[in-house]
Order: structure tokens, then sequence, then C-alpha cells
């Protein structure tokens, strides 16, 4: 009989290591700590210390789970004890297919984790094992209810927005996505998979040091826009650059700047009315010029302290960087030294329709409307997409109370024009 449950043992340990391997460095007690939210976004190359050093200290000395698909332990003595922050523990997960994923062991290690890593690899690995099961809902239950700090580099940086390149069918080169918007390998995946603030109907993108990756990725924002009708987000970052997004939105930039030319870059499509591209369908080359000003671009250099930053709730506010823009005139890529669209600063008068004031602008709990003809529907479409029919109160405002912080686009319809107006909650 002990023979018996000894073999028993040993094949589910068997089955268990088919599925996936376990690296362990530390403590085998879990903790709980203090920890704090957050996203860190890096590059794809070799990790800035500086930018870890800040996703660990989020976890204030807990315990560190890192997911990949391949490879082996490689982070367990950096994040333990290369950096010089204390934490309680290091675990590798190599998960070699959905069933590893989804073992339970596995997902409550995640669970009990005060930050979780993704290393680099073959993001549709990620996609096809962690997406649409109990890991997805596991990882999304960590970042928004347990709040805790996630991150990854490469493949598992491009897995991080509400939209992402899945490469399903390998990957997208320039020539390609700019030839065909909707090429066999331009797999894009909408809102379904990992829900983090911040990053909803955004795109991200790795090794911004290849030439093929700003214009695929411009073409990326242009599928968004159109598949969906709603602007649309981006953000690039140079192979040993990286953004650290705190909880008021703010995304920091780390990098070797000057001594090497180490950007992010935080994309958008212009706050205008007429935003989408001019021509974009299958089989046929991408136009989306408006004006050579269809993506507005922040351009931040990184730094080693990651004093320069971008402002991800309201898109229009940084420091230490540069507006470029970004266009595609039949299938040709093209940027140019750019302005700050000022998205939160517009109101009708900037488009010459008719005399229409929304504010104030950040809001809280209320929004005031003024115009000067009658408004037949207002709408609250939130980054995702939803929209939200809402009705004015006699003095003209607008009950936002249940709206949580970040922001929206409000749309406004008379008998004669259509107002868009973007609005951030703080």
């Amino acid at each position: 009989m002990r023979i018996y449950i000894l073999l028993m043992v040993l094949s589910i340990q068997f089955a268990n290591a088919q599925n996936f391997t376990e690296y362990h460095t530390g403590s085998t007690i879990d903790v709980t700590t203090n920890h704090q939210p957050g996203a860190c976004l890096m590059g794809g190359a070799t990790e800035h210390d500086n930018a870890m050093i800040w996703f660990l200290n989020k976890a204030d000395e807990g315990d560190i789970v890192v997911l990949r698909a391949s490879g082996g332990n490689g982070y367990n003595d950096y994040f333990y004890s290369q950096l010089g922050v204390t934490v309680n523990s290091v675990t590798t997960f190599v998960i070699h297919n959905e069933t590893g994923a989804i073992d339970p062991y596995v997902l409550q290690r995640v669970a009990n984790a005060e930050a979780v890593w993704f290393a680099g690899g073959d993001q549709y690995n990620y996609v096809s094992y962690f997406k649409d099961n109990a890991m997805e809902e596991v990882l999304n239950t960590f970042v928004n209810v347990k709040q805790g700090v996630i991150g990854g580099t490469s493949a598992g940086l491009a897995i991080l927005g509400g939209s992402y390149f899945s490469a399903e069918n390998g990957t997208l080169t320039n020539a390609q996505a700019l030839s065909n918007p909707y090429h066999d390998r331009a797999t894009i995946g909408y809102n379904d998979f990992l829900n983090l603030p911040y990053l909803n109907n955004l795109i991200t993108d790795s090794h911004y040091d290849d030439p093929d990756r700003r214009a695929r990725h411009s073409v990326m924002l242009a599928r968004i826009a159109t598949d969906n009708a709603t602007h649309s987000f981006g953000i690039g970052c140079n192979e040993y650059t990286a953004v650290c997004i705190e909880p008021n939105g703010k995304g920091y930039v780390y990098g070797d700047y000057p001594a090497y030319e180490e950007f992010a870059y935080f994309l958008q499509a212009n706050c205008v009315t007429d935003f989408e591209p001019e021509t974009c369908v299958s089989g046929l080359p991408l136009t989306w010029d408006r004006n050579n000003e269809a993506i507005k671009v922040y351009k931040v250099p990184g730094t080693n302290t990651g004093v320069n930053y971008f402002d991800l709730s309201n898109w229009e506010t940084g420091s230490g960087g540069q507006w470029e823009n970004w266009s595609v005139d039949n299938g040709v890529f093209n940027t140019d030294n750019g302005t700050n669209p000022m998205c939160g600063a517009l109101s009708v008068e900037d488009f010459e329709l008719t005399a229409i004031k929304v504010f104030p602008n950040p809001f809280q709990n209320t929004i005031q409307i003024m115009s000067d003809k009658d408004l037949k529907e207002v709408q609250i479409i939130d980054v995702l997409g939803n929209i939200s029919v809402v009705n004015l109160n006699t003095d003209n405002t607008i009950d936002t109370s249940t709206l949580t912080s970040g922001m929206y686009f409000l749309k406004l319809k008379t008998d004669t024009v259509v107002q868009t107006l973007k609005i951030v909650k703080r």
C-alpha cells in the first residue's frame, strides 16, 4: 500500500513537472506586506536596475513571482540579492502549457505574491496559456483587487496593454503592416485579456531601437481606431528603457540618456473630431495622415533617476520630453516636430462649431455644460469604448460621482453638430 501511494505521489509530481518548472529562492513562508500598486514596462533588453529597484520596492519586502514560457531562473538571484532590495522570496514558474498555467499551486502562488513579472520570449505563448482561463482571472484580481505591482519586458511588456499584438502568426514588419494593415500577421486582441489601470485601449511595443517598430506600432493604433471607432493610444520603449507607472498615472522613464539614445514614446490618435484613418482596409496601404498630425507622440528620454515622465491620466502633461507628429501616407511612414494637442483644453470653439463649454476639466464629481443650442443627447464613453447615455440635471450639470478616475470622452449632440471632448476625472 505504501509503495502504491509513493508511486501515486511521484506520478503527480512528474505530471506537474511536464506542465511547469519551478525555481525558488528565499523563504518558503508567505508574508503579507504593505505593498503598493504600479506597472513597469521594460523595453526588451537587459533590465534597467533603477527601474527594477522601483518595481521591487513596491512589493515592500514581499514575494516576487516571475512568469515565463521559456528559459530558466535568471531573475531569481537578480531580484533576490543583486539589487540591494530586501524581498521575502523570488519564485520563477516556467509554464509549458495551459495546464501548467492553471495548476492550483501556480495560481495560489501568483495570488499570494506582492509583485508579478513577465519575462520575454514569445508573447503568443502567454496569450494562449494565460488568456480566458483561471490564470487570467487571478492576474486581473491581483492587479485590480489586491493592487499588486506588475511588469514585464519584451513579450512580457507586449501583453500588458488592453489591446495587444498577439504574434499568433509570427512577428510583423513595418513593410507588411504599412502595405496591408490587415495582414495575416497583424493579429491584435482588443480588451479581452489583462485589465491594467491607465492601459486600457492602449497597445504597447518594445525593442524600439529596431527600425521595424515605430511604423508597425502606428499601424496597430490605426487598427484600434478603425475597428473600435475610438481614439487609440500606445507606449513604445527602446530596449534599455523602462516606463514605471505610479497609481496617479504618471509614467516615469528610466534609461541611460544622455550617454545613450534611450527613449520612451507615448502615442495617441490626435484629439480632433475626424481622427480615424483615411484608408485602413484589408489589402491596401494604410493612409492615416490628417494633415500630417494623425498621431501625437510625446518622446521622453529615460534617465538613471527616472525624473522625466508623461501623465497617462490626461495624456497631455509631461516633463523632459518633446512632441512629435507621426503619420502614414499611402504606406509611407513620416515623422516631424509636433506640438501638444492640449486635448483637455479643447472646447467647441476650437472646432468652430457652436458655443458649448464644458468645465471643469479635469473634474471630480460633477461636470457643468453651457450651450447656446439644445442638447439632444449626452454620452460618456470610457477608454474601452463603453457608452453611457446620461441625463442633464436642471442646472445643466452631470453627476459623475460613480465614475472611476481616468480618461473619458464626452459626446454632445445637437440638431446640427456632434462634438466629442476628452475629459479626465481626478
